[in-house]
């Protein structure tokens, strides 16, 4: 049984071989496997973590292009279902130098919201160490049930549970549900990672205090909100820290934020309890993932940018 699983969306990018051009203008697209929840799969997997992956794909060429990515990269596929009524889900991309998408899904309905609860292996979440979630499995049904039954078996088999809400605003009929559902599963999360541009739409709040609060104050052991190039911000409770991110020369940043939740999660696996987590070690542990992160955008695509160990330590003794 793998030690960590993510559950959530498994789709193809089709990403612009052009950036800075939106979809319109894109002169043409390279096809990449993709979905925030399995990237960190592959990311965990490639950074030595037995991982697997539950989720749904269509049974056509693209689902099976997905299922045979995740398994070269050593992901466990057992939950990985083929389904017959829908086909797998595509997003075409068009990434900018800024680090903003311009992002069109096509998904009506794709594979990956088919997931159903009678498909979730409790005794396989259950024996699960690490659990990780977002919020896009959450917009419709019956993937919701299918994430909600899994977020509360995952808890109850004693787990660690990871949150990244990964904000697609698109996906949703409405903002306010998308809102209501996003703070629906974060009082189950003991480590929650939100980027900066979707602090405002997640907590209401401009500035990151009033938003912390109320954030922590829902039980959790370590909130980490990641500011693009300049790094990423944590705390748990008791210690708080910047840690700045590094400079480099950006091919595509689809990803780099999948790659950085990937190397923080398989540092803090190491640790049994991340409240007594000193600032030194939480330092440490932001560093190591801001340099995968910034590795990840490196290459086009994001599974095969995404970091090995031996890649992050070469990348930080240089730096």
């Amino acid at each position: 049984m793998p030690k960590a699983l993510c559950i959530g969306e498994l789709l193809i990018d089709f990403v612009s071989t052009t950036p800075d051009v939106t979809l319109a203008e894109a002169p043409g697209f390279v096809k990449a496997p993709g979905g925030a929840p399995a990237n960190v799969a592959v990311g965990l997997a490639k950074l030595g973590i037995d991982a697997g992956f539950i989720g749904k794909v269509g049974a056509d060429a693209f689902g099976d292009f997905l299922r045979e990515t995740l398994q070269e990269n050593s992901v466990d596929t057992t939950y990985l279902i083929a389904g017959e009524m829908s086909r797998t889900t595509l997003a075409f991309v068009a990434t900018r130098s800024d680090g903003m998408k311009d992002i069109t899904f096509y998904r009506h309905p794709g594979a990956d919201i088919q997931l159903t609860t009678d498909e979730i292996g409790i005794g396989y979440v259950q024996s699960a160490e690490l659990f990780h979630y977002g919020s896009v499995s959450l917009s419709h049904s019956p993937s919701r049930e299918a994430t909600l039954h899994a977020i509360r078996s995952a808890k109850g088999g004693g787990a660690r549970l990871s949150y990244d809400p990964n904000l697609r605003l698109m996906l949703w009929d409405d903002a306010g549900n998308a809102k209501r559902w996003i703070w629906e599963v974060m009082p189950y999360a003991d480590i929650v990672k939100i980027s900066e541009e979707e602090w405002e739409f997640v907590t209401g709040d401009v500035d990151l205090e009033p938003g912390i609060e109320r954030i922590l104050g829902l039980g959790m052991q370590l909130l980490v909100v990641t500011l693009g190039e300049r790094g990423c911000y944590y705390t748990n409770g008791h210690e708080a820290g910047f840690v700045d991110g590094f400079i480099v020369n950006v091919v595509d940043t689809l990803g780099a934020g999948d790659a950085f939740v990937a190397a923080m999660l398989s540092q803090l696996m190491q640790h049994s309890d991340l409240t007594s987590l000193e600032k030194v070690q939480l330092d440490a542990i932001m560093r190591y993932a801001n340099a995968a992160g910034a590795l990840a955008t490196q290459k086009v695509g994001v599974i095969p940018s995404l970091p090995t160990p031996s890649e992050i330590e070469s990348f930080l003794q240089r730096r």
